[in-house]
Formats: C-alpha cells, sequence, structure tokens
C-alpha cells in the first residue's frame, strides 16, 4: 500500500495545478530561495487538510456538496485575480521593489479552497486509507506529502528559477507573464468540470 499512495502522491504532486503554476512564476519572478517559504506552506498545509481530512472532516465534505461548490468558487475567485497579477506583473523589476512572495501561512491556508489539494487529500484518504485503523493512515500519508510531494513542487519552483536568467527582456517576459496566467485559469477547468457534471447537485 506505502509504494501505491507514494505513487498516487508523485502523480498528483507533480503534475500542473495551481500550486505548480504559481511556484513557476514565483521561482522566475523571485528566485528559487525566496520561494522557498512558498513550498513549506504548500506542503504544511496539505499535510494539516490531510491529518483534519482523514480524522473526520472527509465525511463533512462528501456528505455536503455545497461545502465543496463553496470552495471551488472561492478558490477560482482568487486564482482569477492572481492570473491577473501575473499577467500584469512586471516581473523582475517588480520584485525587487515592493512584490513579495507568497508566504509560508497563505499558503498553506491557500490549500483549504484548492480545489486540486482537495482532490489529493479526499482521494487519498478514500482509496489508501482503513475504516479500521483511520487515524494511523492519515499520519502515513502526512508523511508521504512530506517526503514526494515537497521534492516533486521543488521542481517548478527550480524550473521558474531556471528561466529567470531569459526574462530580462520585456517582450519575454509579457510572453511568460501571460502563459503562465492563461495556464493558472486552465488549471481550473478540471474542478468546474466536476462540479458541473451532469448528474451532480450543488
Amino acid at each position: 500500500m506505502l509504494l501505491a499512495l507514494s505513487l498516487f502522491c508523485l502523480v498528483a504532486s507533480i503534475t500542473p495545478g495551481p500550486n505548480n503554476m504559481m511556484l513557476l512564476s514565483s521561482g522566475a519572478t523571485f528566485g528559487f530561495r525566496r520561494t522557498i517559504p512558498h513550498m513549506i506552506g504548500i506542503t504544511g498545509g496539505c499535510v494539516v487538510m490531510a491529518l483534519i481530512v482523514g480524522w473526520g472532516l472527509g465525511g463533512v465534505a462528501r456528505e455536503l456538496p455545497r461545502f465543496h461548490a463553496a470552495l471551488h468558487i472561492s478558490a477560482s475567485v482568487y486564482l482569477l485575480w492572481l492570473a491577473w497579477r501575473i499577467a500584469t506583473s512586471a516581473g523582475l523589476q517588480e520584485a525587487a521593489t515592493n512584490a513579495k512572495p507568497i508566504g509560508v501561512l497563505a499558503a498553506a491556508a491557500f490549500q483549504w479552497v484548492n480545489p486540486k489539494a482537495w482532490a489529493m487529500i479526499m482521494g487519498a484518504i478514500v482509496s489508501f486509507s482503513r475504516p479500521e485503523s483511520a487515524a494511523n493512515d492519515a499520519l502515513i500519508l502526512s508523511f508521504v506529502l512530506v517526503l514526494v510531494g515537497m521534492p516533486s513542487i521543488m521542481l517548478w519552483a527550480a524550473g521558474g528559477s531556471f528561466l529567470r536568467r531569459f526574462l530580462d527582456r520585456p517582450k519575454i517576459l509579457g510572453a511568460f507573464n501571460w502563459t503562465m496566467a492563461s495556464l493558472l485559469v486552465l488549471s481550473l477547468l478540471p474542478g468546474w468540470w466536476e462540479l458541473l457534471a451532469p448528474g451532480r447537485s450543488i
């Protein structure tokens, strides 16, 4: 079970989604080192979510579709605003003046309105948690998230940091920012497809 859970977390963590698009953009804008608090916040937020969901909140989310829908709407509003900020960012010049990368607490709090984080945690709990040992399995999931998830998201921040050296030209920077903003918006589509699927009640 541990190997299967690790593979599940690897795929869920390393594939594109709101967190990874934000890390790629942050790495390009602020560099890898200044993006570390963001990565710690993502991992820590997912760990706390795994523990709380594994210990009972998952049942609430399953029984209250409107609760889940509210998470999607909240995340979408925030991410659309963030996408606009990324698209219109001044990039490296802005980072050098007044802009700040996302901190630990903000990144951790965002996981609670991140549809992909909910899908990953709920999927892991449902697929790999045993009813007779739900508490222990939630702890195991938390450990795997740190061990597998953190290196996975680090790759995205490192990729952004690598691209940083090529973004000193305004045209290239503008194209990069709009691409990142578009990918961030596109990452919302799977969640909305699931939310608005025929036969699902909100």
